[in-house]
């Protein structure tokens, strides 16, 4: 997507923006929107009513009226209205919930004015909450965000001018990570045997630590031939700690590293230290020559993100 188009859809989302927000003859002269900070400007747009009860409810305002800059992914009404259903919950509860609702607004901000144009597509966004999400740019220029749970979310009107940062409307409430690397993977029917081998190799405490780590997870099919590779069983490869422990560093890397960072046709070195390589098709390259496809990318967690492999890599001999 060019700067252009977002300069164009900037310019109509506003105008969309103002007249939703409603106002007739007999009204007084609207303030400017460059002139009305977040706070007020949130106020003024129906679709953000529950927002504005949150802000309030968590005593949030008078933060989000100062100098900022702030850019807020602002969830509407019935982004927050799915919100609650989802947690089964009231809205008289949530609200009533302060230290959840802090955690999930500030989780919408950002600490800097960042307008649509300058938006780090596929790259870790860090909130003021602390966690990430990413934001992603569809065919058609769609902008779609993954939150620390993997839900998804769509900004539905970008670029809504405010004196202390910019406005992004979104229809669904985001939500930071719950679960470390190990939760997610034991959350997943596809990595039951990576567990176990994690597990034996009590690589747990490790991998649920604060890193952040990257794991390139390979599933129970990855597994499974890995033991008709080796020629042996799922109980001796679990019972070799010293093999498992350095097969499984292997694959672990360093750092949070989304697709979208993942070096081509670079060395990669592991916690286990040696390196393989990923090529532009992101299809990795062992140190044994052997090939195995990234099947599914950017599974974020709490410590560090997830990228499915089909196939087991292996160190140097």
């Amino acid at each position: 997507m060019t700067i252009r188009w977002f300069k164009t859809m900037a310019a109509v989302c506003t105008v969309a923006f103002l007249a939703a927000c409603g106002g007739g003859d007999d009204d007084p002269a609207p303030v400017a929107p460059a002139q009305r900070n977040i706070v007020q400007v949130a106020q003024g747009n129906a679709n953000l009513s529950i927002l504005v009860e949150a802000v309030v409810a968590a005593d949030l305002a008078t933060t989000l009226s100062g100098t900022g800059p702030y850019t807020v992914f602002a969830p509407t009404d019935a982004a927050f209205a799915s919100l609650l259903a989802e947690l089964g919950v009231t809205k008289a509860e949530l609200l009533a919930n302060r230290a959840l609702l802090t955690q999930v607004l500030t989780y919408h901000v950002l600490p800097a004015r960042v307008p649509a144009s300058a938006v780090p597509a596929g790259q870790a966004i860090t909130t003021v909450e602390g966690g990430i999400f990413k934001i992603d740019a569809q065919a058609g220029g769609a902008l779609v965000i993954t939150d620390g749970r993997n839900r998804e979310a769509n900004i539905t009107l970008t670029d809504v001018a405010a004196s202390n940062g910019v406005i992004h409307v979104i229809d669904r409430v985001l939500l930071p990570a719950n679960q470390d690397i190990v939760q997610t993977a034991q959350a997943s029917a596809d990595f039951s045997v990576l567990v176990e081998a994690v597990v034996a190799a009590n690589l747990v405490p490790t991998l649920q630590g604060t890193g952040p780590f990257t794991v390139f997870a390979p599933t129970d099919a990855a597994f499974a031939a890995l033991l008709a590779e080796l020629g042996v069983t799922k109980d001796a490869l679990l019972a070799n700690t010293a093999l498992l422990t350095e097969v499984l560093t292997y694959h672990v890397v360093p750092g949070r590293v989304l697709a979208a960072n993942v070096p081509v046709g670079t060395p990669i070195t592991t916690v286990q230290g040696d390196t393989f390589s990923v090529n532009a098709s992101l299809a990795i390259t062992d140190q044994r020559g052997r090939m195995a496809n990234i099947v599914a990318t950017d599974v974020l967690t709490s410590n560090g993100v997830i990228h499915v492999v089909d196939r087991v890599i292996l160190p140097a001999p």
